[in-house]
């Protein structure tokens, strides 16, 4: 019997995360369930954080479920997330505050306010191939700039979320390529940071980190995380580190084929894959986005509303008590008479979490009146 080869998958998405034990005997791929948990943002003073520390904390528990089920024999581990997010790093490897959810209010109306700076939208896109949306890494990053972040004053590495897990487990700090592509920072044609963009914005330049492909062995499970878990030096491999990149990675279809594809999670992602950069004044008109994919592809695509919308509207519900699960909702969704009433899911006071409607996102305007 041919030997088993086993590798230990963790998927971050925007509300839950889970682990994923693949085996494969050289006939047979399985793949089993091994932990599955919530990913619940925090809003603290007005901010909206992502929890990474439970988040890790929740890695770990997946890496010692695996372990006590008898698959001590894994041979890497992957990680993959949604993209833009990132925190930044002092000198001596401690993360400085917990990284801000992209859906927080301190980059509205930065897009207008940056390109002005820029000399025009035509500059930043021609630059990075990439749509514009406030929630981009530069967006938040010039935020950190217009306020004066001690954080990004102090910084000496900037990790985006996988890479963070990433170095958690391993001690090396490294950005992988496709979750790079999401910033808007990253020159699609070099595959490098583009650091003209970069400075122009007022970014120190040094904390931009070596970028690595899908692929590359980042390094193996830390001494101390090996003693925690009681597991062996397992390698830690960069896959498609956008949780996009790697789904577009699995479509099933043969070199050489035409197809389009539509990854549907908390966003849907529309689009095909290409050898090279589509940059053009057409595909800015439709603010179509050019993002790395595995093998060094090019995912050309749309962003449109996912499921963010059901799953906003379950989260207040909770909020007021009524803890109506997914299943409880499709099943009032299919008594409901259809076409009562229509609304346009990428209407803006839709992307804002809580409820509440789309005066809340001066947040910005309001802190720099009170300077």
């Amino acid at each position: 019997m041919a030997d088993t080869t086993k590798v230990l998958a963790f998927d971050f998405g925007a509300s839950s995360g889970r682990a994923m034990l693949f085996q494969y005997d050289g006939k047979k791929l399985t793949i089993d369930e091994i932990h599955r948990f919530s990913n619940d943002p925090v809003t603290v003073n007005g901010s909206m954080y992502w929890d990474f520390l439970r988040l890790f904390h929740e890695v770990k528990q997946g890496i010692l479920k695996c372990v006590n089920a008898g698959h001590g024999d894994i041979c890497s581990i992957g990680i993959d997330t949604w993209g833009v997010d990132y925190g930044f790093f002092d000198k001596n490897g401690k993360m400085l505050g917990n990284p801000h959810h992209y859906r927080d209010t301190r980059t509205s109306g930065l897009i207008e306010k940056l390109a002005e700076k820029l000399g025009g939208k035509e500059y930043i896109y021609n630059k990075t191939g990439i749509q514009f949306a406030e929630l981009n890494s530069i967006y938040q990053m010039y935020s950190s700039v217009l306020d004066g972040d001690p954080t990004l004053k102090s910084a000496d590495k900037v990790l985006f979320a996988p890479d963070i897990f990433n170095y958690f487990l391993t001690g090396k700090m490294k950005n992988e390529y496709t979750m790079a592509s999401t910033t808007q920072l990253l020159d699609p044609y070099t595959k490098n940071w583009s650091y003209e963009l970069i400075e122009k914005v007022g970014l120190p330049k040094n904390i931009f980190g070596e970028i690595i492909m899908p692929g590359t062995v980042i390094g193996t499970l830390s001494d101390e995380i090996c003693e925690e878990l009681g597991c062996a030096k397992i390698p830690v491999i960069a896959v498609g580190a956008h949780d996009t990149a790697s789904a577009v990675a699995s479509v099933p279809v043969l070199e050489g084929d035409d197809y389009v594809y539509i990854s549907s999670g908390t966003w849907a992602l529309l689009g095909v894959e290409n050898d090279e950069p589509l940059i053009n004044e057409t595909a800015m008109k439709f603010n179509f986005t050019n993002e790395g994919g595995v093998g060094g592809k090019i995912r050309f695509l749309r962003n449109i509303m996912g499921l963010w919308i059901i799953q906003e509207s379950r989260r207040q519900w909770q909020r007021e008590g009524k803890d109506y699960s997914f299943n409880d909702l499709e099943q009032q969704a299919w008594k409901a008479e259809p076409f009562v009433s229509l609304i346009d899911p990428d209407y803006t006071a839709f992307g804002v979490p809580g409820n509440c409607h789309v005066g809340r996102r001066n947040g910005r305007n309001s802190r720099q009146k009170n300077k």
